[in-house]
């Protein structure tokens, strides 16, 4: 992090992969952008290991515009029959419906553990 915001490249700290394979993407486009990069260096006459050559330098010309853009990824669905199953489903009152179990799940299992604590003392 440290050299990267030494170069130029932002970094935000608050920001977490969520997944292996946006952690491979965003690696790689760093590495193919900073393989891309002519580093200046801050004393010409003595230049610092990773600043790029004086032939380098010479070839070096300022970009306009988007410099590396991200090309989103899209994913086209599949055509497919619609059947009755996919007619009959409703997904509001299912998507609902996991909702209502989800918040309830906490207050069921207590009940349902309070009934079975009843039956034992009741056995007895």
């Amino acid at each position: 992090m440290g050299y990267a915001q030494t170069i130029g490249i932002s970094v935000d700290h608050r920001r977490r992969n969520k997944s292996v394979e946006s952690l491979q993407l965003n690696a790689q486009r760093l590495k193919e952008y900073k393989s891309k990069l002519i580093l200046f260096p801050l004393n010409s006459k003595k230049p610092r290991k990773g600043d790029s050559t004086a032939e380098e330098l010479s070839k070096a010309v300022q970009l306009a515009g988007a410099v590396m853009p991200v090309k989103p990824v899209v994913k086209r669905a599949r055509a497919m029959e619609v059947t009755d199953d996919l007619k009959k489903f409703q997904a509001f009152q299912t998507i609902r419906q996991a909702r209502a179990f989800q918040r309830l799940h906490g207050i069921r299992a207590k009940k349902a553990a309070d009934a079975e604590a009843d039956e034992l003392s009741k056995k007895k």
